[in-house]
């Protein structure tokens, strides 16, 4: 006999999770699906961001970031070591430690809410009298059957084309995250945020680094004057970025992978490598969904199409995250989340495309908010840019972090904050102020005339607002 639900998630991932919880504090009775297993095979919700991405990728940033800060730093604040040496196994497991802790808050988090988890993979199987029915394989079989089913099925990593991932040699974001010995030789295909970021874990830990990217421009979708003080920092600490790439043949042979590529110039290379992450996007993941069954509605690029308020084709079905359009970012799919949950009780939830922060977490961080000065170009828009560097902050010069900078563009009539854009220390805390102040449409001046805690990395904030209107006052 089916079990009946208000609502069904179908995903427990950063969408799925918060959208369960959210409906059941609103007094819906939800059942959460989710298929991702632990290591002795037990339920491990969280998705991608918890299990092989957002944190996973922060805990071992953060111990490559100390290791690096006791190799090369620690020396200007009188603190002598000596025997340094990394324990990458070690470090492995400290971040499994880590994203273990985050899968047993969210089942703490369903219990507390009285959210029903099933593990297991959830598929359509048709409409039925009250809404549709799920069929959940797992360990044991179950029949749901939901008036409203929201979809979260998140995303996979995208293979170069005839080059699948085996997770030893050729890497996604996955066997990224669970290499163990330092690799000599580490090449990345892609300098987007999983390259990036994967690539200064290793780079820190001594391997020699290369990053080959298709497109002209180093992270086109930043605002080119912050990419361009990245890519000289990036190259500074030991990173090799090749721009403009066509990448051919890949050949894994005894002592790792042979990888045939062109440079910009149109010349053949080819690079060896003892391993290889492909970091070229991601897709929606609609696998063993049985969409067909029910009719549910993919684009081209096998998305579930939405409308603005993550509605489907069908009445009742919902989806949210990397499987519909927008960014592919843990923190919309949350909003998206909560938005539909609220919806589906009769409220009036709220997700601002415009004001989703964006951050890459290497060292320095890059985070930023709204348009980038050239879109503002190439719209039209008359524009004032404001910029303050993190070397001219008291602050930064006492952490020992003093690159990189905070840029503000607002209205040149309205002064109404249009983008922020900040590469330096901490910049994926900073950012929060800007996205609240765009999302109340404030102006320059109101962040210029809003006080700041002294000595803080926050300054360097107020001063870019400042110098929009060419009145800094420490710079």
């Amino acid at each position: 006999m089916s079990k009946q639900f208000d609502v069904i998630v179908i995903g427990g991932g950063p969408g799925g999770y918060i959208a369960a919880i959210r409906a059941a504090q609103l007094g819906k009775n939800v059942a959460c699906v989710d298929e991702w297993k632990n290591a002795n095979g037990g339920p491990a919700p969280g998705g991608t961001c918890t299990n092989v991405g957002c944190i996973p990728s922060k805990a071992l940033l953060q111990s490559s970031e100390h290791f690096e800060q006791a190799s090369h730093h620690f020396a200007d604040h009188g603190i002598s070591l000596s025997g340094l040496k990394m324990d990458a196994a070690k470090m492995v497991a400290r971040k499994d430690a880590v994203v273990k802790q985050n899968n047993d808050g969210i089942l703490y988090l369903f219990k507390k809410n009285k959210v029903s988890f099933f593990h297991g993979r959830a598929s359509f199987v048709k409409a039925a009298e009250g809404g549709y029915e799920i069929k959940v394989s797992g360990a044991a079989e179950e029949t749901l059957v939901g008036q409203q089913i929201i979809v979260a099925t998140g995303s996979n990593a995208r293979a170069l084309p005839g080059t699948p991932f085996d997770e030893e040699t050729i890497l996604s974001n996955e066997g990224a995250l669970r290499i163990t010995t330092v690799p000599k030789k580490l090449a990345l295909v892609g300098s987007g945020v999983i390259g990036l970021e994967m690539g200064s874990v290793w780079r820190r830990l001594g391997a020699e680094v290369t990053i080959l990217e298709g497109l002209p421009d180093f992270l086109g979708a930043v605002d080119q004057q912050i990419a361009k003080e990245a890519k000289k920092v990036f190259e500074k600490q030991g990173l090799k970025i090749e721009l403009g790439v066509k990448v051919g043949e890949v050949k894994i042979g005894k002592k790792g992978v042979n990888v045939a590529w062109t440079n910009a110039k149109g010349e053949a290379q080819t690079l060896e490598a003892d391993k290889l992450i492909v970091s070229i996007g991601r897709v929606p993941n609609t696998i063993g969904l049985n969409t067909e069954a029910v009719g549910l509605k993919l684009d081209e690029r096998g998305a579930i199409v939405v409308d603005a308020d993550c509605r489907t084709n069908l009445s009742g079905v919902w989806a949210v995250g990397d499987v519909v359009r927008g960014p592919m970012l843990a923190h919309k799919a949350e909003e998206e989340g909560v938005a539909v949950a609220e919806r589906i009780a009769g409220q009036h939830g709220h997700v601002n495309f415009n004001t989703i922060p964006f951050v890459i977490y290497t060292s320095p961080e890059i985070a930023w908010v709204g348009r980038t000065e050239q879109q503002l170009k190439a719209d039209g828009v008359a524009y004032k840019a404001g910029t303050f560097p993190f070397l001219a902050n008291g602050r930064a010069r006492a952490l020992g972090d003093t690159t990189g900078m905070v840029k503000m563009l607002a209205d040149a009539a309205t002064d109404e904050i249009l983008g922020v854009h900040i590469i330096g220390p901490m910049a994926s805390e900073l950012i929060a102020e800007c996205v609240m102040a765009m999302e109340f449409r404030a102006s320059s001046e109101d962040i210029a005339r809003i006080c700041h805690a002294h000595p803080s990395l926050s300054e360097s904030t107020k001063e870019a607002a400042l110098a929009v209107d060419k009145r800094t006052l420490n710079f």
